[in-house]
């Protein structure tokens, strides 16, 4: 049998356990801000049926989901003349039935049509679980990666959307991160621009191509345009639009003149003040929670579902793409035959903050911290001494572990230096004698003699 080279598949990554500690303090971090605000967690399958997740994310979202071909003898439905048809779509749906998650909302409207006799309206959910998209991997970007949504359906409340921003601000700032910029926009402004222009069957394609002006600039915005099928008129419209000057409260001025004629994009103005005035209120008792709120004409998410308020997140302290994003959902799950039911939800994207709290330097020495004690092993008297006292500690709530077997001493320190391990035990025939225990600290070398009670008290400190 020929060895085979180790390797990963494209776009993963193994965690070791250092790495594990720092997502779980990422994790912890924001779930505790959700919990703060009234979401409860919930958990869905990591494989969804093919036909929950596809049309949900627009054309350019549907190529990058990832398909499982079925089990067994996968070409065994396919109609014999669909396999000689150069265009694989053809047969995908008689080869595979089933696909990796592409995000969480989707599933999330899912569960809330398939479990709608059980909860409580206005329903308020976060998830933590990883997703898959079949993207080009670079940095930032991976092919497998973990979300943190928080989401609410079962309510119109514009309120809904000013807690986010504040969501946002607080968990961000709680992980050590101080310059970023929570970016709004309404689809209902640019359903209005769209229909200001004459182009209202276009919005999608209006979207989707402004949503890039970060990565290709206006020029290339505007060539994406034209194969779209807007005219160079349109694009003398758009171009203040896009280009859109000034502080908030100017930017919203200038839109009521440009959207005077539309009805559904002075709506989209008056939701996006109507969130502006919720913050404020919120901060009246906590002026030091002031967000950096942006309203971005430019910003699109150019997803499908999204129908009113979208929010994305971007840090100005790193060169990174966006690190959160999300928006209102009217009909969501409407798609599962639930209809009327209104959702709004925003995401966190845990992978991005992780390079960018790694690149800060921003995680606390306490996320790196593993075992806190060891305890020396030198022949089968001194092991079996220790065992009553390594359960001592960890009903103490002491992170403690025993050198598993007999060793010499620079071989035990070395395990100890390796795993960063603060503190070791040493115990020699004295200490069992006299039950007085050697606690040596590693960084400094310092060593004191302490009964097992006073070195729980010290480490406990």
């Amino acid at each position: 049998m020929s060895t085979i080279k180790p390797s990963l598949a494209k776009g993963t990554r193994d965690f070791s356990p250092l790495e594990m500690v720092k997502r779980n303090y990422i994790f912890d971090t924001v779930k505790k801000v959700f919990r703060k605000y009234g979401y409860a967690e919930i958990q869905t399958p990591s494989m969804e049926n093919l036909s929950t997740l596809t049309g949900k994310y627009g054309d350019e979202g549907d190529k990058l989901i990832f398909k499982i071909l079925n089990s067994g003898d996968f070409l065994s439905k396919v109609k014999p003349e669909l396999l000689t048809q150069a265009q694989s779509n053809a047969i995908t749906s008689s080869i595979s039935e089933k696909a990796l998650r592409y995000d969480l909302t989707v599933p999330f409207a899912r569960y809330v049509v398939m479990h709608q006799n059980e909860i409580t309206l206005p329903f308020k959910r976060f998830q933590v679980q990883p997703v898959w998209r079949a993207d080009r991997p670079q940095k930032g970007r991976y092919r497998e990666f973990y979300q943190c949504d928080v989401d609410v359906v079962g309510s119109d409340s514009l309120l809904n959307e000013a807690e986010f921003i504040l969501i946002y601000q607080e968990a961000l700032s709680n992980l050590g991160l101080k310059d970023f910029t929570i970016k709004i926009n309404n689809r209902k402004i640019l359903s209005g621009i769209a229909e200001v222009i004459g182009k209202p069957e276009l919005i999608i394609d209006m979207t989707v191509a402004i949503d890039k002006l970060d990565k290709i600039g206006l020029d290339g915005v505007i060539k994406e345009l034209m194969e779209r099928g807007f005219t160079e008129g349109d694009i003398e419209q758009l171009r203040p639009v896009i280009l859109l000057q000034g502080d908030n409260l100017e930017k919203l001025e200038s839109l009521k003149q440009v959207l005077a004629s539309s009805s559904t994009g002075i709506a989209g103005i008056a939701e996006i003040e109507k969130v502006f005035a919720y913050v404020a209120a919120l901060l009246k008792a906590d002026p030091a929670l002031v967000p950096n709120v942006e309203l971005d004409i430019t910003l699109a998410r150019g997803l499908n579902y999204y129908t009113g308020c979208i929010f994305e997140v971007k840090t100005n302290e790193v060169a990174m793409g966006s690190i959160g994003g999300g928006g209102r959902y009217d009909d969501l799950t409407g798609m599962f035959g639930l209809k009327g039911l209104t959702g709004v939800g925003v995401s966190f994207g845990a992978d991005r903050i992780y390079d960018v709290l790694q690149e800060l330097n921003l995680f606390p020495e306490s996320a790196a911290a593993g075992t806190t004690v060891l305890i020396s092993n030198f022949d089968q008297e001194a092991e079996s001494y220790a065992l009553p006292l390594l359960q001592q500690f960890r009903r103490s709530g002491i992170a403690a572990e025993l050198y598993p077997s007999a060793a010499k001493l620079k071989k035990q320190m070395s395990y100890a230096d390796d795993k960063r391990i603060p503190y070791v035990i040493l115990i020699g025939s004295e200490e069992m004698q006299s039950g007085s225990l050697t606690l040596k600290e590693m960084q400094s070398g310092d060593q004191q003699k302490l009964s097992a009670e006073e070195i729980i008290a010290l480490l406990n400190k």
